[in-house]
């Protein structure tokens, strides 16, 4: 702690009012350890400020003062990149408070919105304007946009819309020593030197903190198709993919990959759910078109579903009926990563490989797991249409919890080094944060981290900005 931080809390309090100021542990409480509960920390206090202004005077204050400062949105995050580390020296910097709308502009097609907004609600205010946001995740109702954006976050709609750098215009950003880079722009060409605003989408806060965004918003769709097939392999399933993209084109919109272990742990633990098709297969795709068009869209999906069976790779399939069956087959797919806690120790792994290696990376992996860890169950599930597959081991049926997780090393040793084989990645969309911090530099190019490094100290010369994230 330096000199000068004995005099923050006041300092801060004068900032943003002491009722946003929270010092006692059971107020702090909730924000100092993550949704796995894999990380927990200590913080000096938690800081709730409600405008880029008193975001400023905050970064102002933290820099002359040597304070180091977590940013932190809805808490959600996988990776440990929001929860600050032990010594109780770092403020939090909450920014739940900050959830304005600011500006609709149908013309341009685009929303500003405050960081603090939950997905959530940023959806629903483009569709009161009759518009879509197509970033969707499990966590969408606490997780915040600035977070999603802080972390580049992926979801459901990757395959159709790209991940959140993909759905931004423009942003604005508070840097290390308070000055904000207000570049709230709605403009498609903008050919005026760097694009700064990549800088800050997936820095995880180590950088800036992203106080507000200009997002893009899309035609709403007025038909979709969602259906939930049964096949053999994820090679059948690629197959499926590559034919449902030739039949339907813009219109697919999710494709997503289950095993049947996933869906029998959903089933068993989740409630209200039952087995969308009569009999068992070994794995399941679950895939939606969606169109701005009112007509044709039924008939597109039978067309594929019909050529799908006809080729040999659908063995079975149910269309949703209504709006309730789809949030059925939305569920099931959503608890595919909560239950398998309740099956015991999980080992959790967020990859990408190119598409085309999908069916090979989930066969090869599997089978390398299981030869080291016998009864080992693994559970590879994810966004088929864009690589990403999230490779969870539930621990074997009766092990010790606790000797399983402390293998975890070993198991990202054994997966990641198929991925790297594959030219994949390490982190496909939840981040770097602690998790994966000492496994950057086994994986990335050596320039490519000097090059990071440079920014860092170029933006963040005192290291303020979450500290002992990513790099």
């Amino acid at each position: 702690m330096s000199a000068t931080q004995p005099d923050l809390l006041p300092k801060l309090a004068a900032i943003v009012g002491e009722a946003h100021v929270l010092c006692a542990a059971p107020d702090m409480v909730g924000y100092l350890s993550e949704p796995r509960d894999l990380f927990h920390g200590a913080a000096l206090a938690v800081v709730r400020p409600g405008s880029t202004q008193e975001v400023a005077a905050i970064l102002r204050l933290c820099h002359e003062t040597g304070t180091a400062i977590v940013p932190q949105g809805g808490n959600t995050g996988l990776v440990g990149g929001q929860v600050p580390d032990g010594s109780g020296h770092a403020i939090i910097l909450s920014l739940t408070r900050m959830d304005r709308l600011r500006e609709v502009d149908l013309a341009s097609n685009t929303m500003i919105v405050e960081a603090g907004m939950t997905l959530a609600r940023v959806q629903e205010e483009a569709d009161k304007a009759d518009r879509l946001f197509p970033l969707s995740l499990a966590s969408e109702g606490s997780c915040t946009i600035g977070g999603n954006l802080a972390t580049n976050a992926g979801g459901t709609a990757v395959l159709a819309y790209g991940n959140a750098r993909e759905l931004v215009q423009g942003l604005e950003i508070v840097l290390a020593d308070g000055r904000v880079l207000s570049n709230l722009s709605k403009l498609k060409k903008d050919n005026t030197g760097y694009d700064l605003k990549h800088l800050f989408m997936g820095s995880e806060g180590t950088l800036g903190i992203i106080t507000a965004a200009v997002v893009k918003l899309f035609p709403r769709p007025r038909s979709m198709q969602t259906a939930f097939v049964g096949l053999k392999s994820p090679a059948a399933a690629l197959e499926l993919l590559m034919l449902t993209q030739k039949l339907a084109g813009q219109d697919v919109k999710t494709f997503e990959l289950m095993p049947r272990i996933g869906l029998d742990f959903a089933l068993k633990h989740g409630a209200n759910t039952r087995d969308p098709l009569m009999s068992s297969h070994d794995w399941y795709v679950m895939m939606e078109l969606a169109s701005s068009a009112e007509a044709g869209l039924h008939e597109t999906m039978l067309h594929v579903l019909q050529q799908g069976m006809d080729a040999g790779v659908i063995d079975d399939a149910v269309l949703a009926a209504s709006l309730d069956q789809r949030a059925d087959f939305w569920r099931l797919r959503e608890l595919m990563s909560d239950v398998q806690k309740l099956e015991g120790g999980s080992i959790k792994h967020d990859v990408s490989v190119p598409v085309a290696r999908v069916p090979e990376f989930i066969t090869t992996a599997s089978a390398a797991i299981v030869a080291a860890m016998p009864g080992a169950r693994p559970v590879p599930f994810g966004h088929l249409g864009d690589g990403n597959i999230h490779f969870n081991i539930s621990q074997a049926v009766g092990a010790d919890k606790q000797a399983f997780l402390e293998r975890w090393d070993e198991a990202n040793a054994i997966v990641h080094g198929i991925v790297a084989d594959m030219q994949g990645s390490i982190s496909a969309e939840h981040g770097i944060g602690v998790l994966k911090r000492d496994l950057l530099a086994q994986v990335k190019d050596p320039v490519s981290l000097d090059v990071m490094r440079a920014i860092k100290a170029a933006l963040d010369p005192k290291g303020i900005m979450n500290p002992g994230k990513v790099l």
